[in-house]
């Protein structure tokens, strides 16, 4: 069994700094909180780990299916509580692409072994709440 490690070091007021794979993040809080909005906030992280890990997924997938969009990006939200610990209580996942003739068979068949088999992100998350997702062909 292989582990990842991170880091995080307390700068000043509610700033840390990150390190991960050898690069650095920057994490602070909103200024109403304290911060200085020096950076992003850590629960956002979490949709961008996501969008990242399926993303990286589809676009691999793809490339082995011949398929080579034009553009393709993927937008996350996440739906947060009410109540302390505000958490995700579900998230969306858009996929969007352009490019001429994309079979959408093909676009599916990638986000679904991307959900379903490789995104180990997207395999954690979806133990303690529901992910959907959608298509959209931009043009």
């Amino acid at each position: 069994m292989s582990s990842q490690k991170t880091s995080v070091e307390w700068q000043s007021e509610m700033t840390f700094k990150a390190k991960v794979n050898g690069h650095e993040i920057i994490l602070d809080a909103d200024i109403q909180v304290g911060g200085k909005d020096l950076g992003p906030r850590p629960k956002p992280l979490i949709l961008v780990a996501l969008a990242g890990c399926t993303g990286m997924d589809v676009i691999a997938i793809l490339k082995k299916m011949k398929v080579s969009p034009d553009y393709f990006n993927v937008d996350v939200e996440g739906e947060l509580t009410e109540e302390h610990p505000k958490q995700f209580s579900s998230i969306h996942i858009v996929y969007k692409f352009r490019g001429k003739d994309l079979p959408l068979d093909k676009l599916q068949k990638a986000i679904d072994l991307s959900q379903e088999r490789y995104c180990g992100v997207s395999a954690m998350l979806k133990k303690a709440l529901p992910i959907t997702s959608e298509i959209r062909i931009l043009d």
